[in-house]
């Protein structure tokens, strides 16, 4: 792939197959960043031109890798769904004992354990259904933005809303279980990035076997974040913040100041 980063970096706005074109060529993604909406209107949803739907009931992190890993506009409701942690972060069931008993595993106390649920982020309710796509197909302007990566992008990309967003600090929320649909559901309420790990569900269900973590976005910024990359890239020469600015691959000086870990130009 070829990208124009100077003609880029100074365009006022990006298109989502840019700012997809940008990031998966820049940080390295092995991943297309998902794109997700949520539909409060019935009508909306049903009318919504999807290429996929799940077949049998799904959990949301099977449904996102559709998207993810093979290119596919997908819609879902409560119908569709086999998770309880998403029928409960997306607002289509109310927190219940039962599911208590399902998070004891994780406190071994079931007052805690009743306390974590409830501190889950919780869509309101009303939610008629969802949409995932890759954000470069620009099926829709998406409510978040959802990535799979590893530690060095998800370093990278959150560095990139700070400086495009002007904001010093971020802050993440980590909940038991529900690492996927709970981070949806923190993103589109909070407007505020989100990392955390993969949680049981996601691990063996979403296809991320090789240690990633996942990030979130809201929608309405990831232009900010893409745009900042592009300017980093311009200004540097290349992605990396690691080590000396201006690598082509994020995290190469590994070692930060490791004199064995030098390269010279050839003669």
């Amino acid at each position: 792939m070829l990208l124009d980063v100077k003609a880029l970096s100074e365009k006022k706005k990006l298109t989502y197959e840019e700012m997809a074109d940008a990031m998966e060529y820049l940080y390295k993604l092995s991943y297309h960043p998902v794109a997700v909406k949520f539909f409060w209107d019935r009508e909306e949803y049903d009318s919504f031109k999807a290429e996929k739907v799940p077949g049998p009931k799904m959990t949301v992190c099977q449904i996102a890798l559709a998207s993810r890993m093979n290119d596919c506009v997908v819609k879902a409701n409560e119908e569709n769904l086999m998770c309880g942690n998403a029928k409960t972060c997306f607002g289509f069931r109310d927190p219940s004992d039962p599911e208590v008993d399902e998070h004891l595993k994780y406190t071994i106390d079931w007052d805690l354990a009743k306390e974590c649920l409830l501190s889950k982020p919780r869509l309101s309710k009303g939610l008629k259904g969802f949409a995932t796509a890759p954000l470069g197909k620009g099926a829709f302007e998406p409510d978040v933005v959802f990535f799979v990566v590893n530690a060095l992008q998800a370093y990278h990309i959150l560095n990139d809303y700070i400086g495009g967003k002007r904001v010093p600090s971020l802050q993440f929320n980590h909940t038991i279980n529900s690492a996927v649909c709970g981070g949806m559901a923190y993103c589109y309420n909070e407007q505020k990035p989100n990392m955390n790990t993969m949680c049981a569900g996601s691990y063996t269900s979403g296809k991320t076997e090789t240690g990633e973590v996942n990030v979130f976005i809201p929608g309405k910024h990831i232009g900010a974040v893409a745009g900042q990359l592009l300017r980093r890239m311009a200004k540097y020469g290349g992605s990396s913040m690691v080590g000396s600015p201006g690598q082509e691959f994020p995290g190469l000086h590994v070692c930060k100041a490791c004199p064995m870990v030098r390269f010279k130009d050839a003669q």
